[in-house]
């Protein structure tokens, strides 16, 4: 069977971590490309539940200095805060990833604008790597920080995590464990009824 390059682009991307990736980063048009990628995704159009907020030159000193105050608060000393400061320096560009989920909405409930802004991550990796460019979406303890979180997020917004982006140093060696396809897709039968 032939498949086409997109289909080639989704079954070859894995993902660089942010000390695999250099300069250059993508221009201000190709991130721009992510973004239109990322407005495919199957969603409720008038929606959107998702913002990418990109943080690039002198914003990045501002991000790892936010990720420095919050490794001290943790407890992490001046080593953990420089640390988590270098690792905010290292990609190339960063973007925040914040949902905006309207709970209230008539017509489409939370899950769908939630599936919507997983939908929006991935096409915006998977263009990433179809320019030639690495990524990886990464969060942990950092999104649940109060001072990150209110730097990223207007009300009403949660912030995710952050993609990196930058061009690869090498070539991921994929999955550590490899499923396949049969793994995640089964058939349904209707339960019985006795």
């Amino acid at each position: 069977m032939t498949r086409s390059p997109a289909l080639e682009a989704l079954l070859s991307r894995y993902s660089v971590g942010p000390k695999h990736l250099v300069e250059p980063g993508p221009s201000d048009e190709q991130v721009a490309l992510m973004a239109q990628a990322a407005l495919r995704a199957p969603d409720h159009a008038e929606l959107v539940p998702y913002r990418f907020k990109m943080v690039r030159d002198a914003a990045k000193q501002g991000m790892a200095a936010l990720f420095a105050d919050a490794a001290r608060a943790a407890g992490k000393g001046e080593e953990g805060a420089a640390l988590d400061a270098e690792r905010a320096l290292k990609p190339p560009i960063t973007i925040a990833v914040v949902a905006r989920i309207d709970l209230g909405h008539p017509q489409v409930p939370a899950h769908e604008q939630w599936a919507a802004v997983g939908g929006a991550i991935a096409n915006f990796l998977t263009a990433a790597h179809a320019l030639g460019f690495g990524g990886k979406m990464l969060s942990g303890a950092k999104v649940r920080d109060p001072a990150i979180s209110a730097a990223f997020c207007d009300p009403g917004e949660t912030l995710l995590g952050w993609i990196a982006l930058g061009t690869p140093t090498r070539q991921p060696a994929g999955p550590s464990r490899k499923l396949a396809a049969s793994e995640v897709l089964i058939d349904w039968h209707p339960p019985c009824k006795t």
